[in-house]
């Protein structure tokens, strides 16, 4: 009875959906005629998703644990590649054989001042099934930790991000020789051993503190949604920050013939063995440190004072690993375009899992099956996408995006000829809409989210998240900015997912969607990530997977159906003037920081103020950085600038004519559109990691998944790499100064195809 409900519900929501769109009559893309009948196909559409197949796919991909090389791994890409073929899509599997250690040995013990020897493992929950697969799930481990063998004083580093480093040796404490215990958050994990590595630490620890995810959030699994004592968070430890996919071949797909680098060459590996642990393996260890109290914001939620050590505390690391190939599954799912089937539309998300998976990443994976449901059902009813739509479930996400990143490698050519968009998602929950992507993309996307309806409020996702983003405003002028904006701003993107090797190694104009915000995260890559978690604390009635089905799915139907491409530089030069307004303030705020400090050290204000009764040392003076030459960087975004308000005249020159250009006419524009976030990529690559090509995005190489914008910019000035700052601004500028010719020529042919 309530399915036939839901279905009632769902095709009057597409009914009033299509009415309310009819009345504007436009799509950016799209003639008159051509913009009611995708209005109408995309009703249609909407109406397919079902909440109750939502449901049966997680639980089936989410039944066993299914990490990389698992049986049930190969066994879930094979029947989604049969479920793609059930709906008359073109499917197949590529493999691909990648370097994934699983853990032979793991001990970690405290040997003074007292004894303790921590579990290392997570117990079955009596009401969750699944969290008794003991025998196929893997150990709580980080992959890509080097094998090591150590006995050293624990010293607490808070975060173990840079800035924690900085306050340490103002404490006159050194890691120097020791194993450091850092808590989650506030970067990748990867970043943790690096940074400690760096300063001469000879192992880490990572452990989940309740103050971040665990019962300071709220009550602890299985009774709540957050990490419960015993939880640990698995994951890889790669410097991805370097490149990601395999580690033995970078740069190249990872076939079964690939040549390899040895073990001793590659380069994001860890420098030292490291270690995931719960909260109740780490209170012992913490409880049992001495030295300087931490600093109130270094302070958990563990009923004990936080002391930073060295000293008293020793502990006992040791973990060894098979260092094995495993294959890799990705399936590969196509519908022929028609009249421009070289042009593509990728879609993605990831199929395996760290060990259930039921969230992360198989709650995105059911909405990716669900759309291409949809869209089989559409082809049989008469619909044919005018460019050609490929698929994607890609295996080995987690250990470092291995299946898309060698996916795209060996497919480099043709996607750069033929890739127009890559739409990505991955663990999807219940809540407000959440986006990034290429800026010229923003628009676009704008425009989809304001014909999805949130499944719990009645109004668009588009105007809840607005309405979230004023509430959240800490000033009057940022609310004003927001009611006054006809879009939304989109986040950029840095990694931790698999747009990554699509939009900054090969400059393909990407997104990423998902919905959350309203379900708790305590269980991030541990065994209770599973159906009986997700069915209890997340999207329970799977609407908001419906959701993300219609949020994703109508962005593929709209790009693959628009006779031009709905790219707008306009939001992109917005943002580029945005991210050189920002480089500029934040080179002229360290300047003024090292003047200012180096003043202070000469006063003696460090000494003065200090408490004697604790140690505490002055920093060192710095030399005072000169004044960079922003001039270039600034003359080429305002030609950016030029160059988008042109080509958005051509646009609006296009929409006057109700019938638009004749499409054929339009190829060589989207073409060009096709090539234009290409124009954005260094040849050489960013500096000290070429594989990462985008001028605009990367990931930070101190903070793993953040972002970083005019990335070699902005961490010349972050690291205080003065020359290397001003040899990159003209870098910037000369790519920046591309784009626009780009988009200037893009805007003649656009003009000329209306004038035929």
């Amino acid at each position: 009875m309530r399915r036939f409900l839901w279905l009632a519900l769902f095709l009057l929501a597409a009914l009033a959906w299509a009415g309310a769109a009819n009345e504007r009559e436009e799509l950016p893309g799209y003639s008159g005629d051509g913009a009611r009948a995708e209005i109408e196909w995309e009703g249609r559409f909407k109406a397919i998703p079902d909440p109750a197949r939502l449901r049966a796919d997680d639980q089936r991909l989410s039944a066993q644990p299914h990490h990389v090389g698992s049986p049930y791994d190969q066994e879930n890409a094979e029947w989604i590649l049969s479920q793609f073929r059930e709906w008359g899509w073109d499917a197949h599997i590529e493999n691909y054989y990648v370097l994934f250690p699983t853990p032979k040995e793991r001990v970690l013990e405290m040997v003074e001042p007292a004894k303790f020897i921590a579990r290392l493992e997570e117990p079955p929950v009596a009401v969750d099934p699944t969290s008794g697969q003991q025998s196929e799930q893997l150990p709580t481990y980080n992959a890509y930790s080097i094998d090591g063998d150590v006995t050293a004083p624990l010293v607490y580093v808070n975060y173990g991000v840079p800035a924690d480093y900085d306050q340490l040796e103002r404490l006159g404490i050194s890691v120097r020789g020791a194993i450091v215990i850092a808590r989650y958050g506030r970067s990748w994990r990867g970043i943790k051993p690096k940074v400690a590595a760096e300063h001469g630490a000879v192992g880490c620890l990572i452990y989940s503190d309740p103050r971040d995810d665990g019962y300071f959030e709220g009550d602890v699994f299985p009774k709540g949604a957050w990490r419960p004592l015993e939880g640990v968070q698995r994951g890889s430890v790669m410097d991805m920050t370097l490149y990601s996919g395999d580690p033995l071949t970078p740069g190249v797909a990872a076939t079964r013939d690939a040549q390899r680098l040895p073990l001793g060459e590659v380069k994001v590996l860890t420098r030292i063995p490291t270690l995931p642990i719960s909260y109740g393996d780490a209170e012992p260890l913490l409880a049992a440190l001495r030295g300087p109290v931490a600093p109130e914001s270094w302070r958990g939620a563990l009923g004990i004072p936080y002391h930073i050590g060295p000293g008293a505390a020793k502990v006992h690391l040791k973990v060894t690993f098979n260092w094995d190939l495993k294959p890799l599954y990705d399936v590969i799912a196509r519908l022929p375009g028609s009249t421009d089937a070289d042009q593509w539309i990728l879609r993605g998300n990831h199929h395996d899992a760290w060990v259930n998976g039921a969230e992360d990443p198989s709650s995105g994976q059911a909405a990716l099956l669900e759309e291409a449901r949809a869209l089989g059902e559409l082809r049989k009813q008469g619909w044919t996408p005018k460019r050609t739509i490929i698929y994607c479930a890609w295996d080995g996400e987690e250990p470092g995006l291995l299946g898309s990143t060698e996916w795209a490698e060996q497919h480099a050519g043709e996607l750069q000829k033929h890739a127009a968009v890559y739409i990505n998602s991955d663990s999807n929950g219940r809540g407000y809409l959440e986006w990034g992507g290429s800026h010229t993309l923003e628009k676009f996307i704008n425009g989809v989210a304001r014909d999805v309806t949130d499944p719990e409020k009645n109004l668009s996702v588009w105007e809840r998240l607005r309405l979230r983003e004023i509430s959240e405003a800490s000033t009057t002028e940022q609310r004003k900015d927001l009611r006054g904006r006809s879009e939304l701003k989109i986040a950029a993107l840095g990694s931790g997912s698999d747009y990554t090797p699509f939009l900054q190694h090969l400059g393909i104009a990407s997104l990423n969607l998902g919905y959350g915000g309203e379900d708790g995260g305590g269980i991030y890559h541990s065994i209770y990530d599973d159906f009986y978690w997700y069915t209890h604390f997340s999207d329970t009635d799977f609407v908001y997977g419906r959701t993300l089905a219609q949020t994703a799915g109508t962005a593929v139907m709209r790009l693959a159906d628009a006779d031009l491409l709905p790219f707008d530089f306009t939001a992109l030069s917005e943002a580029v003037r945005g991210y050189a307004n920002e480089l500029e303030k934040l080179a002229a705020n360290e300047r003024e920081e090292i003047v200012e400090r180096n003043r202070e050290i000469e006063e003696g204000l460090f000494g003065a103020t200090a408490d004697p009764r604790q140690r505490l040392v002055p920093p060192p003076p710095e030399p005072v950085p000169p004044h960079l030459n922003f001039a270039p960087l600034e003359d080429a975004v305002d030609a950016l600038s030029r160059s988008a308000r042109d080509y958005e005249k051509a646009l609006k020159k296009a929409a006057r004519d109700r019938g638009g250009a004749d499409p054929a006419s339009l190829g060589t524009v989207n073409r060009m559109l096709i090539e234009s976030e290409q124009k954005l990529l260094s040849a050489q690559g960013l500096p000290h990691r070429p594989w990462y090509r985008h001028e605009l995005y990367a990931p930070g190489s101190y903070t793993g998944y953040g972002v970083k914008t005019i990335p070699a910019v902005r961490e010349a000035i972050e690291q205080k790499q003065w020359q290397q700052a001003d040899e990159q601004i003209a870098v910037v500028a000369k790519t920046l100064n591309q784009e626009a010719a780009w988009i200037d020529q893009a805007a003649r042919e656009l003009e000329q195809a209306i004038g035929r």
